[in-house]
């Protein structure tokens, strides 16, 4: 026994280079193979257990929670007055021209703030607001009766009051030199002095006073613009206007009580007065007013003799 020596066992692939010797091919036994795959299947995780291990889609899909949103507390509804531009927007003409008259009296100084901020007042509108009152005055009258009667007097003396102070009012304003055109100015004199002629008559002395005093002032303001128009462009305005013959005819309607007017009229025209000259001076008008004729068409003198001989 002890003579036998034991013979070591030496591996090729420990003593050359597996590179440099020669493939040997590797024998395949069934047996060892299937015992291998099927250890591997057994150790092998189920697909579940592999789809497990890795992220999980259901994750990023998952909703997130909704952010809760704060809802800020919202001041209860309550009432309040209307801004000052909605307010005026509701106002009629009175309401709102009361308004303002209450303010200027309180505040003096923005009585002439609005002065020069409201736009100047037209001939047209002034005269609205004058046929305002006169309807008023008409309107005033009691249903049958003696118009003229003292008992229609109180009835409309109200409004005829009002009609007299608007009159008194609106007259100086389109008078010199606050209104710079003559035009302007007579206009408004020859629709204002219409009203006045349109004034009720009254059977008591006293209360025809209210016409009276109308027809003095309106004869005055015909005046002054007579005056001031005829200082300018030689009077072009009352010469070519026909306001001579206007103003004749209102102191025919009125029965005399403008001829102060008249007379005015007559001064600054001249010779060319025309029918206010043939009025105030009877015959010796027409004279004057052919001659006039003759001087504008050119043929003055023609029908005088012509003197021959030694001067």
């Amino acid at each position: 026994m002890s003579g036998i020596v034991a013979t070591p066992v030496h591996f090729p692939h420990q003593h050359q280079d597996p590179r440099l010797s020669p493939s040997h091919p590797m024998s395949y036994n069934p047996v060892t193979s299937a015992g291998r795959k099927r250890k591997a299947e057994d150790e092998e995780p189920p697909v579940d257990d592999r789809m497990s291990t890795s992220p999980s889609p259901s994750l990023h899909q998952r909703p997130l929670p909704a952010q809760r949103i704060t809802k800020r507390p919202r001041p209860a509804t309550s009432g309040r007055p209307l801004p000052l531009p909605r307010l005026l927007e509701t106002l009629d003409t009175d309401s709102l021209r009361n308004i303002l008259q209450s303010i200027c009296q309180r505040h003096p100084g923005l009585g002439s703030e609005i002065e020069q901020t409201a736009p100047r007042p037209s001939v047209s509108s002034a005269l609205a607001v004058l046929k305002q009152y006169e309807s008023a005055v008409q309107a005033a009258f009691p249903f049958g009766g003696d118009p003229s009667s003292d008992y229609a007097y109180n009835r409309v003396r109200s409004a005829l009051t009002n009609l007299i102070d608007a009159l008194a009012d609106f007259t100086p304003h389109f008078l010199p030199p606050n209104e710079p055109q003559a035009s302007q100015s007579l206009s408004f004199l020859d629709s204002a002095t219409e009203i006045i002629h349109r004034l009720p008559e009254w059977s008591t002395f006293q209360h025809r006073l209210h016409k009276q005093n109308a027809y003095e002032e309106i004869s005055k303001a015909w005046s002054s613009v007579i005056q001031e128009a005829a200082k300018r462009a030689g009077g072009i305005h009352i010469q070519y206007g026909g306001w001579d013959q206007k103003l004749t005819k209102h102191n025919q309607q009125s029965g005399g009580k403008l001829q102060e007017a008249v007379d005015e009229m007559s001064k600054h025209l001249g010779w060319m007065g025309g029918q206010p000259m043939a009025q105030h001076h009877g015959g010796r008008g027409d004279d004057i007013s052919s001659v006039r004729q003759e001087l504008l068409s050119g043929t003055y003198g023609s029908n005088l003799p012509v003197q021959v001989g030694p001067w």
